[in-house]
């Protein structure tokens, strides 16, 4: 979609061609189980949608319709920071950091937009441009502001949707949980106070291609004194990854889909195979952040300049050889590092940056078997809030070190 179309003015949607609602995605499909209805009954936001369908009832012009999308995406976010942080009304009896709600509201949203039929017509460019507002707005992506202030640090932090929902639907995403829990907080360093700000990215191969990461931290990044992108990636332990790699690896997305090749960025001739990281990772590895090992996580997957076919390497990349994977892997969790690092370097910044992989988010034992169906357990609670207690204590400790020199 381009600008132009986005700001076209009023008098052209007398011209476009009116478009029918369409139907809904794989992601808006899972909404009608029994575990997201759930999970939006017990948090209180199962009645987002059905207002936000009840509002759409009485819009009359485009105009208004970017009134109403952009007010209520921006309140859905509110709404689950919040909720996380303890403000307000918990609204039901399920954790108030838990960030699921926040995704299963939205696509209830995304939903009733997508299907939406206006009297006034509404062109499929134009539909369009009133999704990517609500998803951008629901997501803090257009929020992020650390005022005009001095005298403190600045620092940004990126989290997840929950993703493999086929294999279990009840699954949660740390980082995404993180970033509610963080989003306009203060923390003290022995540098002084910071202020985190925070945003939630989708798992989707496609958003991605379209420059969603790019269009959210270009303007934010000169500003930070550090950022770290986080996601959830094995189990007990937390990795800095050292290094990225430019290539997808085909891993279906929450749509479904699979991509497989390299990254797609603007100006692919000046593309490089890796970035690295410039997070303090020795500093973090040696401090006390919390009950979960961390490691500078160094291996990487390539093709060897002159070589036949990938390999692994413990010690990172070799000269001239082509990504396969990064320490992250070569999924969505890789991709937003490497896209993140490698806007920083095509910046010019020298701003500390890099990716977290947190533990994976466990199910009690007793409760590990989806079929069970049980949306919670003591053991589920505890490993989500000893992850964002951790990556809470990360970050702050990240802050006052100083930047590793880039190999």
């Amino acid at each position: 979609m381009t600008v132009g179309a986005v700001l076209a003015p009023v008098q052209a949607q007398a011209q476009a061609p009116a478009a029918t609602g369409a139907p809904p995605t794989v992601e808006e499909q899972r909404l009608d189980l029994p575990v997201p209805q759930e999970i939006l009954r017990r948090s209180g936001f199962d009645g987002v949608a059905p207002e936000f369908a009840r509002e759409l009832s009485g819009v009359r012009s485009y105009r208004q319709a970017e009134r109403l999308v952009a007010r209520e995406s921006a309140g859905l976010w509110r709404r689950a920071v919040d909720r996380a942080q303890g403000r307000g009304p918990a609204g039901g009896d399920l954790s108030r950091d838990d960030d699921r709600p926040l995704y299963w509201a939205r696509l209830g949203m995304t939903r009733e937009l997508r299907g939406w039929e206006p009297e006034f017509g509404l062109s499929t460019e134009r539909r369009a441009a009133l999704l990517d507002r609500l998803e951008r707005g629901s997501r803090g992506q257009d929020s992020i502001a650390y005022g005009s202030g001095t005298g403190y640090k600045k620092i940004l932090l990126t989290g997840f949707d929950p993703f493999t929902l086929d294999q279990d639907i009840r699954i949660s995403n740390p980082s995404g949980a993180t970033a509610l829990a963080l989003d306009g907080t203060w923390v003290r360093t022995a540098a002084g106070p910071a202020r985190i700000e925070t945003t939630v990215f989708p798992v989707r191969w496609d958003d991605f291609a379209a420059g969603t990461v790019e269009r959210t931290l270009r303007p934010v990044l000169p500003q930070v004194d550090l950022f770290t992108t986080v996601s959830q990636g094995r189990v007990g332990r937390i990795d800095i990854e050292r290094f990225n790699g430019a290539w997808r690896g085909g891993f279906p997305d929450n749509e479904d889909l699979s991509r497989t090749g390299p990254v797609p960025v603007s100006d692919p001739a000046s593309q490089p195979q890796w970035t690295t990281t410039t997070l303090p990772y020795r500093a973090i590895v040696a401090a006390r952040t919390g009950p979960f090992p961390v490691y500078d996580h160094t291996s990487v997957t390539e093709v060897p300049a002159g070589g036949a076919g990938p390999v692994g390497r413990e010690d990172g990349p070799t000269p001239g050889s082509a990504a396969r994977a990064g320490g992250g892997g070569d999924y969505l969790s890789n991709e937003i590092a490497y896209r993140a690092t490698l806007l920083r370097d095509r910046l010019g910044l020298t701003v500390p940056g890099g990716h977290v992989h947190t533990p994976v988010l466990e199910f009690g034992e007793s409760n590990a078997d989806p079929s069970t169906g049980a949306i919670t357990d003591p053991e589920f609670l505890r490993n989500r809030e000893e992850i964002v207690g951790q990556v809470r204590a990360i970050v702050t400790t990240a802050v006052d070190a100083p930047t590793p020199p880039v190999p």
